[in-house]
């Protein structure tokens, strides 16, 4: 609690402090140290004083003097003549003003007679501008004339306001040239205010040449002139004369000022304005002794800074910036009620309370400000902390955003393009309320652009909506439908990428399911394959254990013991190497080997094993050597796995085919037999460890002969491949050759 009501001490005395200097900056100048007479506003008095002074007093205008200086030129004389045009276009244009107006008198002859008279003698009057200059050009004085005249009465208005105006004023100067003197009111009295004039040169220069233009902001349309007058502008010569003595505003005469008010209010807002100050040097030496606050004073309160924290802090130093410019604002609006004349009239309690509520705002914003510019800098005042608070600023976000947007380009653009038009949409909207006429435009573009653009966004919604709703469904494991592709936007892009995804979805699925039968099959059969040998050797383990048995049937115990563990052994081995093998655990020892001679060899090992199980064994071999770089012995073992399979599987009776030939830069074995079995479809689950064509497995082998063999052949970077079309089995392998 304590901290807590030092930290609001330390804020208001900063507050204050801030306040106060900004009252300085701003208005010390016209204030520290000066008096009302200092202030521009009475500068300004004092100089419209002295211009109305030399203007009305010392040098008033004169109408007599300023029409001997009239003159008229010639082009004056030659503008004034042609003004209406020619001598033949004024006469007709007369006559026709007057012929309308004497027809009409037709039945009053007077009137008639007095209409012809007037129009002769402006006819007249024309003749003899066109024949005589001298007639011309005293029309033109006397237009002259009563333009000084005019102006000579507003003159005098002038003389008299300015007299009541500034009657408070003393002063006493003379004509230096002339010695004339001029005076009014007592400039020896005891005055608040005196200049003088003539000490050290600085005389009061005044010059009585005055230029009339009727047209000038100084007539302000007050009179009017002919305007046949080429330039109604009259300038009138004048003397320059110097002027010395004195200027006063008696205290005596203060009373009948007009800026009394202002002096008043004056001296009120200085004595403020200095109250304000001294209670700011006070505030700055209990912020020092009393307050003392240190930069961990400013860490709470904890709950406000929980918050605040809680924004990223892009958005913290814009809040921050927004809380310094309302504080900024707050001081503009605290300063207006200076100077204290917009607050005379409502009186001290009512001023004061609008001071202390503008400076409540001053103190809420200017805490704000410095608070969240040290927690800004505290949360970020590491490198560490200036990486992390970036990664989850607003604007490291948007840029993400954007980045994202535009990852689709064409769907990126839409959206600028979309948003763009709806943003002007609804400007153009509210200028229209501003500006109707706008209708005949915003119309249009709104019927050829926006609502276009609007469709094309609604539509894409809805395509993306039924998109969603069938990702859903596909989420969820239904894998029936498939999402319908309309035309070649993105969206339609990325419905045929769902639909493929949709398509090996389900086909893993379907490989998942293979892949469970498969391994439910492999653990049966090498279950079967393993226990077979097994249980023939516990049986035949317990009869030896019997010493009833004669030497001959232990003899022929002994044989089948041996015959199975051997074949248990070669299982075991058999899928050991291909576990090996599908590993890629194996190193290969490629050598140049002749492909025709190995197979010649593997097949003439076999070749009684044919003739006893009555098969015809059918071998082409090319007429020259097949090279190819393989490790010999493991491609042995293939060719071996591929010729017993046939021996075992082929129906008896039949023929097999085995051949090798070189096929582009790659050489490639075939076998094909008839099988004994009715092979399935899946023929491809052939080469899978203990997969058999014999369901019933009654047939001798691992089970694992095609599997090591694909194993081989993927090792050597080469292709096996099987075919099935009736009985008919085939295998076909692949491997570069020279």
């Amino acid at each position: 609690m304590e901290n807590k009501m030092k930290l609001l001490l330390s804020l208001f005395l900063i507050s204050w402090i801030l306040f106060s200097l900004y009252l300085l900056i701003s208005y010390g100048p016209r204030y520290a140290g000066k008096s009302y007479f200092d202030s521009v506003g009475f500068e300004e008095n004092l100089e419209r004083f002295k211009n109305g002074l030399e203007r009305y007093v010392l040098e008033p205008f004169d109408a007599e003097e300023a029409k001997k200086h009239i003159s008229v030129t010639q082009k004056e004389i030659e503008h004034h003549r042609y003004y209406y045009g020619s001598l033949t276009d004024q006469i007709e244009d007369i006559k026709s003003q007057y012929q309308e107006r004497i027809d009409g008198a037709a039945n009053d002859e007077e009137l008639q007679k007095l209409l012809i008279e007037e129009r002769d003698q402006k006819i007249e009057d024309i003749r003899k501008n066109f024949s005589d200059d001298r007639h011309v050009e005293e029309k033109v004085r006397k237009q002259k004339e009563e333009i000084i005249d005019k102006y000579a009465a507003l003159e005098k208005e002038g003389e008299k306001s300015f007299l009541e105006e500034f009657n408070y004023f003393a002063y006493h100067l003379q004509n230096v040239e002339t010695g004339e003197t001029f005076q009014s009111g007592d400039v020896d009295a005891e005055a608040v205010f005196t200049e003088s004039f003539g000490d050290k040169g600085t005389y009061l220069v005044v010059n009585g040449a005055r230029t009339i233009d009727p047209d000038g902001n100084e007539a302000n349309g007050m009179f009017e002139y002919d305007h046949t007058l080429m330039d109604p502008e009259i300038r009138i010569p004048g003397q320059v004369s110097r002027y010395e003595g004195i200027i006063a505003i008696p205290k005596t005469m203060m009373n009948n000022a007009y800026f009394q008010e202002d002096f008043q209010n004056f001296n009120i807002t200085k004595m403020i304005l200095y109250v304000i100050w001294a209670i700011a040097i006070f505030a700055l030496a209990g912020l020092l002794t009393v307050a003392k606050p240190s930069l961990g004073a400013f860490s709470g309160p904890i709950r406000l800074k929980e918050y605040f924290l809680k924004l990223p802090i892009d958005l913290r130093i814009g809040t921050t910036l927004m809380a310094i410019l309302f504080m900024s604002l707050s001081f503009d609006a605290a300063g207006n009620i200076f100077p204290f004349p917009f607050y005379a009239d409502i009186g001290w309690l009512q001023y004061g309370i609008e001071l202390v509520f503008k400076f409540l705002f001053i103190f809420i914003f200017t805490s704000l400000s410095i608070l969240g510019t040290y927690w800004t800098w505290e949360s970020a005042n590491t490198e560490e902390k200036m990486k992390e608070e970036w990664r989850n600023s607003f604007l490291y976000r948007l840029s993400d955003g954007i980045q994202d947007l535009f990852l689709e380009r064409p769907i990126g653009i839409q959206a600028i393009v979309v948003l763009s038009i709806v943003f002007l949409a609804g400007f153009g909207f509210a200028v229209l309320f501003m500006e109707p006429t706008l209708i005949l435009v915003y119309a249009p573009l709104l019927l050829f652009i926006g609502l276009p653009a609007i469709t094309l966004f609604l539509k894409n919604a809805g395509y993306l909506n039924r998109i969603m709703k069938q990702t859903e469904e596909m989420a969820e494991g239904r894998l029936t439908a498939e999402v319908e592709v309309k035309g070649k936007s993105p969206l339609a892009k990325h419905a045929r990428h769902l639909n493929e995804l949709q398509e090996g979805v389900r086909k893993s699925m379907m490989e998942q399911a293979k892949s469970e039968r498969l391994k439910t099959e492999l653990i049966t059969n090498v279950s079967h394959d393993l226990r077979t040998p097994l249980t023939s050797i516990i049986t035949y383990t317990d009869l030896l254990k019997n010493p009833e048995i004669t030497e001959e049937e232990r003899k022929r115990y002994i044989d089948i013991l041996e015959n199975k563990s051997q074949r248990l052994k070669t299982l075991i081995e058999d899928l050991f190497e291909v576990s090996k093998m599908s590993s890629g655990n194996v190193e290969l020892k490629r050598e140049r080997i002749d492909l025709t001679q190995l197979l010649q060899q593997a097949v003439g090992e076999h070749k009684e094993d044919f003739e006893q199980a009555n098969l015809d064994l059918r071998v082409t071999l090319p007429d020259e050597p097949l090279y190819a770089y393989v490790d010999g012995q493991k491609w042995w073992r293939m060719i071996d796995n591929l010729i017993v399979n046939a021996l075992k599987y082929s129906l008896s009776g039949t023929r097999v085919y085995v051949s090798l030939k070189k096929a582009g830069s790659a050489a490639e074995f075939t076998v094909k037999n008839i099988a004994n079995y009715e092979l399935g479809d899946n023929v491809e689950e052939l080469t899978e460890r203990f997969k058999r064509a014999d369901e019933s497995r009654h047939t001798e082998g691992s089970g694992l002969g095609l599997a090591i063999a694909q194993s081989i052949v993927e090792l050597h970077h080469g292709k096996l491949e099987i075919g099935v079309d009736g009985d008919l089995f085939k295998v076909v392998v692949t491997v570069a050759a020279e």
